[in-house]
């Protein structure tokens, strides 16, 4: 498991005195980064603080990248024992079967639920962004997989369908008020993590591993979140988005392994270990986020329970 403590220090410089500040300032420009833009005068000026910013985020991914290198240095180059390695870590990855998700299917309260998805609405970074952002330029196989993984993420061509839309439905359905001030670092990181490796083309296959793993181990989880919040009796619109992803991610993960793990090992061996690093890098983001979640949750209730380390 990796310490909370060496999580905490990757990427935080002179500039960052501590993660909460150096991952709320990677959000912000992350938003502005990647929203709708206009020219401006000032665009050279932007340009110099986006070069200062990404020499930021390069060193905290190069950081996270040493700290993984000892878990992915056994990761097979041959494409069917990577595929075999890569499907057990729903098994035996970081942070699975992580006791918070059985505790908000069966115990947890309505106002501990909306805190739990508030932090996750806030640390959400867009599947179907990332998606597109990865599938630049990918060999042909991989790309296609990539473009019918994001079609489904776009419902198809209809609106009602679109899986990002229904997660703002349940923020909405629920009163949830996501803000980057009020939510833990864990999370932001994750969402920093994941948009550097989909934005920066030297991390393609970290993205390709991140995205597949999120895939691979998310149905259990959101089964139980939906599980928690139809016990709670939340309204449906509210629980459509984790009903659906509890059944469709299965279909997802096995279509993601064969048509884009397979055909990119078998193109190139060496990338094995980039696509490892990437799925090993999103599972330790999420473990941290749940233990930090369960430091909050458990705290009043079962103080004994907090299982950070």
């Amino acid at each position: 498991m990796l310490l909370e403590s060496q999580f905490a220090r990757l990427g935080v410089t002179a500039d960052f005195a501590d993660a909460q500040t150096l991952h709320e300032a990677l959000v912000h420009w992350n938003h502005d980064r990647l929203a709708l833009g206009k020219p401006t005068a000032d665009w050279s000026a932007r340009l110099a603080m986006d070069s200062a910013m990404r020499r930021v985020e390069g060193r905290f991914i190069e950081d996270f990248r040493l700290l993984v290198a000892p878990l992915v240095a056994e990761a097979p180059r041959k494409p069917q024992a990577f595929v075999e390695w890569f499907e057990q870590l729903k098994q035996t990855g970081p942070g699975q079967w992580d006791p918070l998700f059985d505790w908000l299917g069966a115990q947890a309260d309505m106002d501990e639920m909306k805190w739990f998805l508030t932090q996750e609405a806030a640390g959400e970074a867009g599947f179907e962004d990332l998606v597109a952002m990865t599938q630049v330029k990918l060999p042909q196989r991989a790309k296609l997989e990539l473009a019918r993984n994001y079609w489904d993420e776009m419902g198809r061509g209809h609106a009602a369908g679109m899986h990002g839309p229904m997660l703002e439905r349940t923020v909405l359905a629920l009163g949830l008020k996501p803000s980057i001030e009020r939510t833990l670092w864990q999370s932001l990181a994750l969402a920093n993590t994941m948009t550097a490796l989909a934005a920066n083309r030297r991390y393609v296959y970290q993205s390709v591993g991140a995205l597949g793993v999120v895939e691979l181990t998310a149905p259990t989880r959101v089964s139980l979140v939906a599980d928690g919040l139809k016990r709670l009796s939340a309204p449906a619109v509210a629980r459509k988005y984790f009903a659906l992803h509890a059944h469709l991610d299965v279909e997802h993960s096995k279509a993601w392994n064969a048509e884009a793990l397979i055909p990119l090992v078998q193109d190139d061996p060496e990338c094995a270990p980039f696509i490892a690093e990437g799925a090993i890098m999103r599972l330790l983001c999420g473990e941290q986020c749940f233990n930090a979640y369960r430091g909050v949750l458990w705290a009043a209730r079962l103080p004994h329970a907090h299982a950070a380390e």
